[in-house]
Parts: structure tokens; C-alpha cells; sequence
């Protein structure tokens, strides 16, 4: 048959997985650009849509509800959808949501399309590391799926500077017009090079939600939730923190936060290479050495070399959970992992807004210095998700080792 060149169970040929995989890692670029760009260009929204700047933050929340709830509902219309297929549609609509976003007319319907890109955001990365898992050799997975996720970090580091930049020099339209580009870039790259995967069949709705409801599948949804919430809980405020306790000025907080990017990058690719090597270890591990420099920060803050260099560090250990985090969710899932490896992304966003809310509560009734405090503390909570998690796991083996040799 002739669909069966791109009908492969797993392609053999080595040099097609990192084109593949870039193409994946293009799209997650795109949407890294377009969820956060927006910080950079709110004075220009609400001075050309004649909003203030709290309404223009709006668009903001819009987006991360939008992907908290986009995720699990597309997941549940098209679950029976062919995974390439899906992954077409769901850049279309990516495409869509920001070409009208370049040209909304109106503040609510810039809202309306903000929503609309949301909803292809976390059920694109987690189809797209799916697909990536299955591009390459199991023992592969975890380090496919940084793969994919490099791409919202690398947009965090050039992207959204470079997209903020032109959105200041050309009109905050244009930023959102060269975000559409690259969907469409990313749209011809996944239809000509990513290969129809054979699937079995397809798993039932019923299948989905069991696999979602798993205990040990929630269990890890709250501890990547944790993790998340831990991160931004800093890095909602690490300009003022940077700036009011370390004496920073406004420019070199800049160039600080690239630095950042550059860990976050570093962190996402290592921390891939040691989930492939001790999935459930390397992420304990990962938990507590966080939990040891977000505690360092709140000394090292005080001091702007220190600063750097623990914020650097901080940014390393940051990303270094979330590889070995999606993987261990998609193996927890594996009889139906779609709803679960898209669900992955709605529970992390709602650890982003916990995190910036619990941190905002700590400044108030605390102070900035107290801010790295809460981050360790729910580092140490994700730390004992992942450490229970580990140890019901041993146990079930244990378990099954006892009954096979009865």
C-alpha cells in the first residue's frame, strides 16, 4: 500500500527525528511567544484600544483560563481524532487565534481571540509530546519531550524580547503578526515531515477520564502543579525583588532575567537527559536541590553577584522537573495518556496564577523577602507528592513480585 511509508509504527532513520522534532519545537516556540509577549506590549494594547492597563491585563487571565479549560475540552471532542490530524487542526486554530488577534478591532475581541489561541495551547504540547515520545527509542522519551518543551523556554529567551521589540517599533499588531508566521512555519514543518504514527485502537472517552482519575496520575497533576506554583510565585515578582533588595537598576534586570532564560533552557534539556536515565529519582532529587536554592535566595538576595548567580541556578532546577514530570504522567496514562498528557498543562497553568496569587499574599503580609520562603515550601510539598508517589509505586511492585512467586 502506498500509506504505508507514512504509516510506520516508529521511524527507523535517525536523521528524521531531530527535524521532526524541530518542527514540534517551532510550534511550542510560537506559542511560548504569544502567551507571555503580551506582558511587554500591555502600555501599547491599552493606549491603542483605549483600555487601562488593569483591563489590558485581562488579557492575560483570558489566555491562562483559556488553556486551563481549552486542554481537557478539545482532548474530550476530539479524542478519537488521528494524532497528526489533531495536531494539524490544532495549529490552524493557533493560526487563526493570533491572525485575529493582529487585527481585532476591538478590546473584547481581542479577548475572544486570546481565548481562542489558549485553547490549542496545552492540548498542542501535549499531543506534541505524544508524538515526540513515539518518534524516538522509549529509552529516548523523557529527552524528546525537553525537546518539544525547549521550544517555550528558547521563546522565553529570544522570542519574547525580539517579538516585544518589534512590537514597540511597528505596533504591538505586528508582534502577533510574526507569531502567525512561525504557526505557519510550524503547520507546513509537522505536515511534510511528521509521519502518520499506526495507532491501535483508538481508546474510549471512558478510558480517557479512568486514566485521568488515576490516583497516581492526580497525584502527579498536584506536584507538577506545585512545582509551577513554586516558580511563579518568584518570578511574578523577581523585577522588584531584584530591584528593591539586590539594588539593581531596571536595565540589568533585563539582561539578569536572559540569564534566567538561558538556565531555564540549560535545566529543561539536562533534566530530560536524567528523567531518560532515572525518571522518579532524578525528579526527587530535582525538588530538593530547588528547595535548598530557593532557601539560599532569600540570603543571596542581599548580595547582586550572589543574586545572579542563584537566580541562575534557580532557573536550572526550575525546568529540570518538568520533562520527568510529563513522562511520568504519559507512562502513568499509558493505556489512554491523551487526556492526561493534555491535562498536564491546564494543572500547571493553574500552579502559575496560585503561585503569582500566594506570592502577592506574601508581600503584603510578609514582605518581598519572604517571597523565595513560599517558593520552598512548595517545592518541599511537590517534593513529598513525588517522594509518595515513588513509594506507592515500590510498594505495588513489591506487591506483585510477592503474588507472581506464590
Amino acid at each position: 500500500m502506498n500509506s504505508s511509508k507514512n504509516q510506520a509504527p516508529l521511524p527507523q532513520k535517525k536523521d528524521r527525528f531531530p527535524l521532526s522534532l524541530l518542527c514540534l519545537t517551532i510550534g511550542a516556540f510560537a506559542i511560548g511567544m504569544t502567551e507571555f509577549i503580551i506582558m511587554g506590549l500591555l502600555p501599547n494594547v491599552a493606549d491603542d484600544l483605549h483600555v487601562t492597563i488593569p483591563q489590558a491585563g485581562q488579557l492575560i487571565t483570558s489566555y491562562a483560563l483559556g488553556v486551563a479549560v481549552g486542554a481537557p475540552v478539545l482532548t474530550v471532542i476530539t479524542h478519537r481524532m488521528q494524532q497528526k490530524k489533531l495536531l494539524v487542526l490544532l495549529m490552524c486554530i493557533f493560526i487563526a487565534g493570533n491572525a485575529l488577534s493582529a487585527v481585532a478591532p476591538t478590546y473584547y475581541l481581542l479577548i475572544a481571540a486570546r481565548i481562542m489561541t489558549a485553547f490549542a495551547h496545552g492540548s498542542f504540547l501535549g499531543v506534541g509530546s505524544l508524538i515526540a515520545a513515539r518518534l524516538v527509542r522509549p529509552e529516548k522519551r523523557a529527552g524528546a519531550v525537553s525537546m518539544v518543551l525547549a521550544g517555550i523556554t528558547v521563546a522565553n529567551i529570544i522570542g519574547v524580547p525580539f517579538g516585544t521589540f518589534i512590537g514597540q517599533q511597528l505596533g504591538w499588531r505586528s508582534s502577533f503578526g510574526a507569531i502567525t508566521l512561525l504557526g505557519i512555519l510550524s503547520l507546513i514543518g509537522i505536515i511534510r515531515f511528521i509521519p502518520i504514527i499506526r495507532q491501535d485502537q483508538p481508546s474510549s472517552l471512558a478510558q480517557e477520564f479512568r486514566s485521568l482519575v488515576n490516583p497516581q496520575v492526580l497525584l502527579m497533576l498536584i506536584t507538577g502543579a506545585l512545582g509551577c506554583a513554586s516558580l511563579f510565585s518568584v518570578f511574578t515578582y523577581i523585577t522588584p525583588m531584584l530591584e528593591s533588595i539586590s539594588g539593581f537598576a531596571e536595565h540589568s534586570v533585563t539582561w539578569i532575567l536572559v540569564l534566567f532564560g538561558f538556565g531555564v533552557t540549560i535545566g529543561n534539556i539536562v533534566g530530560g537527559k536524567l528523567a531518560d536515565w532515572k525518571l522518579m529519582p532524578s525528579v526527587m532529587v530535582n525538588f530538593a536541590v530547588l528547595a535548598v536554592i530557593l532557601s539560599l535566595l532569600t540570603v543571596t538576595l542581599r548580595y547582586p553577584v550572589l543574586a545572579v548567580i542563584t537566580v541562575f541556578c534557580w532557573g536550572i532546577a526550575a525546568f529540570g522537573i518538568m520533562p520527568g514530570i510529563q513522562v511520568r504522567i504519559m507512562n502513568l496514562a499509558h493505556e489512554a495518556p491523551l487526556l492526561a498528557a493534555t491535562s498536564s498543562h491546564s494543572a500547571l497553568n493553574l500552579g502559575n496564577a496560585s503561585g503569582a496569587y500566594l506570592g502577592g499574599l506574601t508581600i503584603t503580609y510578609a514582605g518581598l523577602t519572604s517571597v523565595p520562603w513560599l517558593a520552598a515550601i512548595l517545592t518541599i510539598l511537590g517534593l513529598a507528592g513525588a517522594l509518595l508517589s515513588y513509594g506507592v509505586e515500590r510498594k505495588l511492585s513489591q506487591q506483585v513480585l510477592v503474588n507472581n512467586s506464590v
